[in-house]
């Protein structure tokens, strides 16, 4: 089962990084850091929903048709392509109303603008989802439970209910706020 540096540091993350920077206009430098940063809140987001037993099952299904994996066969193809639709509504099902928050504290870790986050974020869901996909048919996981696992496992053993809130509110007052995002991104994602 490979884990979120696995994911960032294979020959994958080479094309994915030069793709999304072809579209987005930023550096290859600003584009590895976002996804860098976005990676594991990403898997974060899709544990968190996993942890229920209704958004279990809309991540199997949605694995087990449309983000089965086979995006990453046709990188080229996919990366080539403007169309953030597909990425857009995969964060706003997995982020909901902390996607912006997630994207200015993202932009301020990095020095890249909100609006190339939020475009590197939509075009880097849709893989996020098909590596899942590929994940979850190759462990042969089935259930919320197996799918919770292997999320654990791609974070590195991080595992437990409210991944993503729990990163989210760094200084446990229950609320998200500017201060929590920058705390996430300076302790969590400063290393490397």
């Amino acid at each position: 089962m490979d884990n979120i540096m696995n994911l960032l540091n294979g020959g994958l993350s080479k094309d994915v990084i030069a793709g999304i920077t072809k579209q987005t206009g930023a550096t290859e430098e600003q584009t590895q850091s976002v996804v860098s940063s976005a990676l594991p809140a990403l898997l974060g987001a899709l544990q968190n929903n996993a942890s229920s037993g209704e958004g279990a099952q809309g991540i199997l299904n949605a694995i087990g048709s449309k983000h089965d994996g086979s995006i990453l066969d046709n990188l080229q193809g996919f990366l080539g392509s403007s169309d953030t639709s597909d990425g857009n509504g995969i964060l706003k099902h997995l982020l909901g109303n902390k996607q912006g928050a997630l994207e200015q504290g993202i932009s301020g870790k990095t020095g890249v603008s909100s609006g190339t986050v939020s475009k590197i974020l939509a075009m880097l869901a849709p893989i996020v989802m098909g590596y899942l996909g590929k994940q979850t048919r190759s462990n042969n996981v089935s259930d919320g439970n197996g799918l919770q696992d292997l999320l654990g496992g791609m974070l590195g053993g991080k595992s437990g209910g409210n991944v993503l809130g729990g990163m989210l509110d760094q200084n446990g007052d229950g609320k998200l706020g500017v201060d929590d995002v920058g705390g996430l991104l300076g302790g969590l994602f400063g290393k490397k």
